[in-house]
């Protein structure tokens, strides 16, 4: 039997079960007791773990050597926390140019081979594009993603935003960057997303995919225009989204939400059984969109 006859077989609450164990809710271990009920005939509750388990080496559409795209590893000081981060830096190939920027921020396990990639996408797409590793105090990425959770757990998370945040500030000294720069996340990245518009006056937008929500108070303070990404499927996150709604509403902040049918938390990312084709690709044409729309300077936006 195919791979995806094989996924399409399994019960909802498989990938209910699978998001427990990603977002460190569930042990390894309880996983495996919990999904043992779901198995299918010749396939374990380990067979099912590794058929959800991320393949990043067929899932890079933007590899390091395209031609379209120059690629480097630069590192960056972020003050308030007194830490080096190391961070992918991409660019269009033409010289003696400026872009607009973008800041790509990872999920809950550090900066995989995904969310690098998405960064290449960015900058094919005419962005120069930071994806910093909040991993980088820890040594970075570990090469896979159970260990990088392990190690994200161990760093504060409000310490991590406030290295994002010195991205901007990077990006914003940056030669090849025009000053205009937004930020796009994928789960905690869709959370540091909305908190970096609260925090930083100068952000021109955020895209927030399938990320916790900010507090009310922090989202009286958010400047940046929203493009808000979710799964109609993400129950999870998505409870948070009448109290986000509401005070966007109160505070007359500018966003645009939108709930993609048929796709679970993760479903753009394209390296796991979760990926929804036809949904991240409009998710991803809407972002590019709306960064195009707002990262632009004064002069020509008229």
């Amino acid at each position: 039997m195919k791979k995806n006859q094989v996924l399409d077989q399994l019960d909802p609450q498989v990938f209910e079960l699978f998001d427990q164990y990603v977002h460190s809710h569930i042990s390894r271990r309880q996983f495996l007791q919990k999904v043992g009920k779901y198995t299918l005939a010749g396939l374990s509750a380990s067979g099912i773990l590794a058929l959800l388990a991320p393949n990043y080496a067929n899932a890079i559409q933007v590899p390091v050597s395209d031609p379209r795209v120059k690629v480097s590893m630069v590192d960056y000081e972020s003050k308030a926390t007194k830490t080096t981060i190391k961070a992918q830096l991409s660019r269009p190939t033409a010289e003696h140019k400026q872009w607009p920027g973008v800041i790509v921020v990872h999920e809950n396990r550090g900066l995989n081979p995904y969310i690098a990639d998405v960064g290449r996408r960015a900058s094919v797409d005419g962005f120069i594009a930071l994806a910093p590793d909040a991993l980088s105090p820890l040594g970075g990425y570990p090469g896979n993603d159970d260990e990088g959770r392990a190690m994200q757990r161990q760093r504060d998370r409000e310490v991590m935003l406030k290295e994002f945040i010195a991205a901007y500030d990077y990006l914003s000294d940056h030669p090849n960057c025009n000053g205009c720069i937004g930020v796009v996340g994928f789960c905690f990245g869709g959370w540091v997303a909305g908190m970096m518009a609260s925090r930083i006056p100068g952000l021109k937008a955020a895209v927030p995919f399938y990320g916790r929500q900010p507090s009310a108070e922090d989202t009286a303070n958010i400047q940046a225009p929203l493009l808000i990404q979710y799964g109609d499927q993400d129950e999870r996150v998505n409870a948070g989204w009448p109290d986000f709604e509401k005070a966007l509403k109160a505070h007359n902040k500018s966003y645009q939400v939108h709930f993609y049918t048929n796709s679970q938390h993760g479903f753009h990312n394209d390296s796991t059984p979760r990926y929804n084709p036809e949904t991240a690709k409009l998710a991803w044409q809407r972002t590019i969109d709306f960064f195009r729309t707002h990262l632009r300077p004064a002069a020509e936006r008229g």
